[in-house]
């Protein structure tokens, strides 16, 4: 009996010690552009040793960085999300030369509200994490956007 209760206490004891590791947080923010224009802001803070892929990627490469973005019944998107220039390097993973996003990065979506202005939009991003070994999941993480 006491062998199963160590061997029970031990399992727990290591899946306490389990996480999901994500080198990668994102926050959101709105600037005003008009009455009726806003520009969402997706800033997404990397760690260091990792990098972010950008929403372009070679045919033979990782998953790039998408966005979706709900309700959009109430707005327009204005062109595509937008992304800082980045670093293009020979990626020793995919052995393809890309463009990836190494400490921070900044995406921007503009839209055109219809009538009445939401209060919030709600998106979502997924994405890559890598260093210069391994890459983890492809992971989607929300996005919130408050507008008023």
């Amino acid at each position: 009996m006491a062998k199963i209760i160590s061997f029970l206490l031990l399992c727990f004891a290591i899946s306490g010690n389990a996480q999901v590791y994500n080198p990668v947080k994102w926050t959101t923010s709105v600037v005003k552009i008009s009455e009726s224009e806003y520009e969402l802001i997706i800033k997404a803070s990397i760690e260091k040793g990792w990098h972010l892929y950008s929403q372009e990627v070679p045919k033979n490469g990782p998953l790039g960085t998408k966005f979706s973005f709900d309700g959009k019944g109430e707005y327009l998107k204005k062109g595509n999300t937008k992304e800082e220039e980045g670093d293009v390097v020979d990626d020793p993973i995919y052995g393809v030369k890309i463009k990836y996003f190494v400490n921070k990065t900044i995406f921007k979506q503009r839209i055109k509200t219809k009538n009445e202005i939401p209060q919030q939009i709600k998106g979502m991003v997924e994405f890559m994490a890598c260093d210069d070994t391994k890459c983890l999941p492809p992971k989607q993480t929300e996005l919130v956007f408050k507008i008023r």
